[in-house]
């Protein structure tokens, strides 16, 4: 009888020196270039009519138009990093529905692997991901602000500016951590739900939760690049 395997961590699929390369960076870096094709095709392509050019067209629309609700003055500015974190996710944590992930197993040097993992049902993906959100919401806080946006973290002129200071120091650490682990517990039980699920009734009973799933894969998206877009809204927003 076949077993049951879940793992919480991706596990390496070969070694770099003493990095281990792992499954869910596989899918990450895969779901890079699909997107970077994609858009080269786009703008290689923008003149022309074709399905993909609308579809395209019409996405980068909806998300301009989406923007425009939350930052109305700077959505041009902001809509790069809104969609291409918004995209990213969703497309990372839809590659883990695919056929062929954590089915396929492969030799790593030391024991048998699954190949391919969802990318966001990794912790390290999604903690750099959040990572980088952050670091672009002091961005462009410096750049719209100039010095004085570091004045709401460090404010000596009285002891309450200064407690309020740390408190706003702390709170861009843990946006960190919520972002990471709020997307990494969604996405990671729905696979586990997903293998269960196989496991337990191997061929109709999955369907239903493969929909539901990629529901969830596109709010979590959403709300991951909704609130980035927040964040740096009120970061470039000059504040009594």
């Amino acid at each position: 009888m076949a077993s049951l395997h879940i793992s919480i961590s991706a596990e390496p699929i070969f070694y770099l020196g003493e990095l281990g390369f792992t499954s869910s960076m596989l899918v990450s870096l895969l779901t890079t270039l699909f997107l970077l094709i994609i858009g080269y095709q786009f703008f290689r392509n923008q003149k022309k009519t074709s399905n993909l050019n609308l579809i395209i067209q019409t996405l980068i629309e909806s998300l301009y138009e989406f923007a425009q609700t939350i930052t109305p003055h700077k959505a041009g500015k902001f809509l790069p990093i809104f969609a291409t974190i918004f995209l990213f996710v969703m497309f990372a944590s839809w590659a883990g529905l695919l056929p062929g992930v954590e089915t396929i197993w492969v030799n790593n040097g030391q024991k048998l692997v699954p190949l391919l993992r969802g990318g966001t049902a990794d912790l390290n993906i999604t903690l750099g991901t959040a990572i980088v959100a952050v670091a672009m919401v002091q961005i462009f806080g410096v750049d719209s602000l100039g010095i004085k946006y570091f004045k709401k973290f460090i404010n000596f002129s009285n002891p309450i500016n200064f407690f309020v200071g740390l408190l706003e120091l702390i709170s861009e650490f843990a946006k960190i951590m919520s972002f990471s682990f709020r997307l990494f517990g969604n996405i990671f039980a729905g696979e586990v739900l997903l293998v269960v699920i196989a496991f337990l009734l191997p061929i109709l009973g999955p369907l239903p939760f493969i929909g539901l799933e990629l529901f969830v894969g596109f709010i979590q998206a959403l709300v991951f690049a909704t609130l980035t877009l927040v964040f740096v809204n009120i970061a470039t927003s000059d504040s009594h």
